[in-house]
């Protein structure tokens, strides 16, 4: 009992490493002052954003309907805006005028 008992200890250490690396490193390929989103209704798409957008009113009516629909669970494991990538691009493309 006591050596399935560490067996299965070992295991969940080995998972929580490997989950530490692959979050880090999803976490590393964004750049200082930007924000990695996850976009899209059935398939969702990453884009990485300016930290700044969070700022403007379209972009927190963004983050909004992903607070009704999700929560603070997000299935991909980081922030998921559920709405079409056109409409996101709609909405980022004017932040970048402005």
């Amino acid at each position: 009992m006591g050596i399935r008992l560490l067996s299965m200890i070992s295991s969940v250490k080995q998972f929580n490493k490997l989950h530490f690396v692959v979050t880090r490193k999803q976490i590393s390929d964004v750049p200082k002052g930007h924000l990695a989103v996850y976009v899209g209704e059935t398939e969702k798409k990453r884009f990485v954003v300016p930290i700044k957008y969070v700022n403007h009113a379209s972009f927190q009516e963004l983050l909004r309907k992903s607070e009704e629909e999700f929560g603070y669970q997000h299935p991909m494991g980081g922030l998921t805006i559920p709405c079409n990538e056109e409409d996101f691009f709609h909405v980022t493309s004017r932040l970048n005028k402005a």
